[in-house]
């Protein structure tokens, strides 16, 4: 079995970890250590409560997932925060985490992942944020309607749609997770039909009057791509044993 250690380098090197940039809370890679040995990994899109109790339950020592323990900060080790902590070190549960590096890597990440699943198969890094290009693009011959249902079939439910363009698809625009807010910049470069997780209730009107579609695909939705690609990647090459965890939001 390989050591925490080896696939957290590998991890860390592939994501590109360093040059990426991310929101504070992130803190992205490794969050827990264990003892230092893998035998099973398991995905998770967040790393809450019932998520945990899933991969003790599974029997996982290695946790990853995209949207980690820190988002609020430093805060005191009470209630649900520490009773994950709890959890893990008496599980002998590391946690991995990956957010933006995993949502933009051009094999793993979940642009790139939704983008093969809806058939744009020559999609190309889009939107600057912070020195990076946060999604993925294609013009797209086909009807707003039938790429609504390739979304759906894609992420296995229904989605929102703000139909304020044409009834065709166009350029289509893919950032996943909570990127709605962005609707202005991403019309003014040049995209006829913005795919993402969710998004403010403005964005809704805002479309409409940018004369834009906008597909509200879910945050959750959207984001269990990377996580699940990751670690059956790491099952190829580590020869680790794999669950992903599934617990929807609905949002």
């Amino acid at each position: 079995m390989p050591s925490l250690q080896e696939i957290v380098d590998y991890c860390d090197e592939r994501l590109n970890l360093t040059a990426i940039t991310d929101f504070k809370g992130a803190e992205n890679g490794i969050q827990f250590q264990n003892n230092g040995t893998v035998t099973k990994v398991g995905a998770a899109v967040d790393a809450g409560l019932v998520p945990f109790q899933k991969a003790v339950e599974a029997n996982v020592d290695l946790l990853i997932v995209h949207h980690g323990m820190f988002w609020q900060g430093a805060q005191p080790l009470t209630g649900a925060f520490y009773q994950k902590t709890k959890l893990a070190f008496e599980a002998g549960m590391a946690l991995y985490s990956a957010h933006i590096p995993l949502d933009v890597h051009p094999v793993w990440g979940n642009n790139k992942q939704l983008a093969n699943a809806i058939g744009m198969d020559d999609a190309e890094p889009f939107f600057d944020w912070k020195g990076i290009q946060l999604g993925m693009c294609q013009k797209m011959d086909l009807s707003l309607a039938d790429l609504t249902s390739s979304i759906e079939h894609a992420v296995g439910g229904p989605v929102h749609v703000c139909a304020g363009g044409t009834d065709q698809a166009g350029k289509v625009g893919i950032i996943t997770g909570g990127a709605g807010s962005e609707v202005a910049a991403v019309a003014a470069s040049g995209i006829d039909t913005f795919i993402t997780g969710e998004g403010p209730h403005w964005s809704f009107p805002m479309a409409e009057e940018l004369g834009i579609n906008l597909i509200y695909a879910g945050h959750y939705a959207t984001e269990t791509f990377g996580v699940r690609v990751l670690a059956e990647h790491l099952e190829q090459k580590f020869g680790t044993n794999v669950c992903f965890l599934d617990h929807p939001t609905g949002l």
